[in-house]
């Protein structure tokens, strides 16, 4: 999966660019543009994406047959599209307890947990995640109120690259092949057990009172790259969300 969000749609903690003062003439390999080409032409026969005018851009594939237990799900439901990977231990009760079908898959019960708590629900979003049994990563665009939604289980069986292409968008996906040669040293490993939101930001969902910290991060040839984000143990943030106020979904409409 890929997905692409113009520049000022996502606002990343700005550690997360790792590109030194005075670099901006050094181009990336390839464009957003061409990492959606490449994502494309490596799955000729099932492969699509859907532009959202100067927005966004989400490209999706099923999983190959020798990766099946890989699964990877898209949805779209009143202008909320979820990409999802991975698969979810306790689908039926949170089904049943969300009012859906028993045949409703995972990717449906994100979109689903996320409009209900987004709209009416006083529950906070790291709560909701907590309740999550299983391996999971997802993106969910909500094109309508033009916010991103991103989160990842803690087990560590599913992983997410995020990073800054050089036009200022920001390139989510599974692959971080698709995301280096456009983000040059500006990426890094989603972190675990997180969630991003593009009006709240970068939190942990496993531990929603610790703030979190960037640390640096060095590749191969020994340069700076994007920052890996992890729970500060050591510190607190000011007010943690608790049932009931207003740090929910409700209010990251």
């Amino acid at each position: 999966m890929l997905a692409v969000f113009k520049n000022g749609v996502v606002n990343p903690p700005k550690e997360l660019n790792g590109q030194p003062q005075g670099s901006s003439s050094v181009k990336p390999k390839k464009t957003p543009e061409e990492a959606l080409k490449d994502f494309l032409a490596s799955n000729p026969s099932n492969g699509f994406s859907m532009g959202f005018v100067d927005k966004a851009v989400l490209a999706y594939a099923p999983p190959q047959r020798s990766l099946l237990s890989q699964q990877r799900l898209f949805c779209a439901v009143n202008d909320v599209y979820c990409i999802f990977l991975g698969g979810l231990n306790n689908l039926c009760t949170l089904n049943k307890q969300y009012g859906l079908s028993k045949g409703a898959n995972e990717a449906m019960y994100v979109i689903e947990a996320y409009r209900t708590l987004r709209d009416r629900g006083p529950i906070p979003a790291h709560q909701v995640l907590k309740e999550l049994d299983g391996s999971f990563g997802f993106v969910i665009y909500d094109h309508k109120n033009g916010t991103v939604f991103a989160a990842l289980g803690a087990d560590k069986s599913v992983n997410l690259f995020w990073g800054i292409a050089a036009d200022g968008s920001v390139m989510i996906s599974d692959n971080v092949d698709l995301i280096k040669p456009s983000c040059r040293k500006s990426f890094g490993p989603f972190p675990n057990g997180c969630l991003y939101h593009s009006e709240r930001g970068l939190m942990s969902f496993e531990h929603p009172s610790n703030k979190m910290k960037a640390m640096p991060r060095i590749d191969s040839e020994g340069a700076m790259c994007g920052a890996y984000f992890a729970v500060d143990a050591y510190s607190k943030v000011n007010s943690m969300p608790r049932v009931g106020s207003e740090a929910n979904w409700a209010t990251w409409g």
